[in-house]
């Protein structure tokens, strides 16, 4: 080996002995991590994890969501049971005007029901001297208008009609799905916008309600959250430094360890089985961490359920990476650019000597 080879040789060696080292203290972190016990973390000092005496939901032991609150993006389904128009209601184009006249015409009898023409008028048929406008005027009014026709136009003796609203084309249908918007209404049309935000469903639909007085008379809803959008947990996987995948999920109130990795198909080819844990939120004013170890060999293989917890909203399930392969990763982030230095180096070398070699070719004739 010539004095250029030993020195890239002592160089690399150097190279991966300084990973090497600074990696010693990652590795023995995540072996101190394999604690199956809860532990605070006090975010002011950092010091040694105190055990944690509190109770915690697991997968044969788990607690009931307290009742659900209503936030955005979460998505309502709001069915009108009862719409009704507020008294005294006036007729509108378009409305289905059930209308009976008891001594009509045999051969072409009033009693049906007839729809408002865009004009505002009905038309009774052919026998009944033209159309009749109604737009305007409350039904007792549609009532006298139509028995006046009818005895001054068709002559008809003692008219009696009886007028009641089939269908009215003014009040919009609710029905359907309603996304909670960012400012946390939800979105009737033309009646309006309804704060939502912060309500169970019950008070959700007691507002709506109340709101919907204003424009109906006695209005009966039936509410029900259509998809569960705001209350989510987080899986992280971590990528053996070469980066993280973060995935939402949706709380539907059963959820475990297990039950969010199987979400996911599973632990991803860079995932160790020995540093899994939950990162459970705790309030500013509270100065700790609660960590939550989980011991995945345990769940699956052995059917512990001691740590296969069970997941809260706002809860953090980060999975961390095999530190051998974060190792090797982090080594051939380091170590490439020096590789490609030595390629070009060495390729750079072999140009000069081909180059020599023919140059005392050439001199030699």
């Amino acid at each position: 080996m010539t004095s250029n080879g030993r020195w890239r040789f002592a160089m690399a060696c150097g190279f991966y002995l300084a990973i090497a080292l600074a990696n010693t203290g990652c590795l023995s972190t995540s072996s101190q991590k394999n604690v199956f016990d809860p532990y605070v973390v006090t975010k002011a000092h950092h010091g040694d994890p105190q055990p944690y005496n509190g109770n915690l939901p697991r997968e044969l032991d788990m607690v009931t969501m307290p009742e659900y609150q209503i936030e955005p993006p979460d998505i309502l389904r709001i069915d009108a049971i009862r719409v009704l128009p507020q008294l005294p209601y006036k007729v509108e184009p378009l409305d289905g005007l059930f209308i009976q006249v008891a001594n009509s015409n045999p051969e072409e009898p009033i009693n049906t029901v007839y729809i408002v023409e865009p004009d505002g008028s009905v038309n009774l048929g052919p026998s009944y001297g033209g159309p009749i406008k109604l737009q305007g005027m409350t039904l007792p009014e549609a009532k006298e208008a139509i028995e006046k026709h009818l005895k001054t136009i068709v002559k008809l003796k003692d008219p009696k009609a009886v007028v009641s609203l089939s269908q009215s084309r003014v009040l919009q249908q609710i029905r359907g799905e309603h996304l909670v918007q960012p400012d946390g209404t939800v979105n009737l049309g033309t009646y309006g916008n309804v704060r939502v935000v912060g309500l169970t469903v019950t008070q959700a639909r007691q507002v709506i309600e109340q709101h919907l007085g204003k424009y109906l008379q006695s209005p009966e809803i039936a509410v029900s959250v259509a998809a569960f959008n705001s209350k989510t947990f987080y899986v992280i996987y971590d990528g053996a430094n070469r980066g993280q995948q973060v995935v939402r999920l949706p709380v539907t109130g059963k959820d475990t360890v297990l039950d969010a990795v199987s979400q996911l198909y599973g632990l991803s080819p860079v995932s160790s089985t020995n540093s899994i844990w939950i990162a459970r939120p705790s309030p500013t004013s509270v100065n700790e961490e609660l960590i939550l170890p989980v011991d995945w060999m345990g769940i699956t293989t052995k059917g512990k359920v001691a740590t296969n917890y069970q997941l809260l909203p706002g809860d953090r399930l980060f999975v961390k990476a095999n530190p051998w392969i974060t190792f090797d990763n982090k080594l051939a982030q380091v170590l490439a650019p020096f590789e490609r230095i030595f390629g070009f180096t060495l390729l750079g070398n072999g140009a000069v000597r081909a180059v020599d070699g023919q140059t005392n070719v050439s001199g030699g004739f």
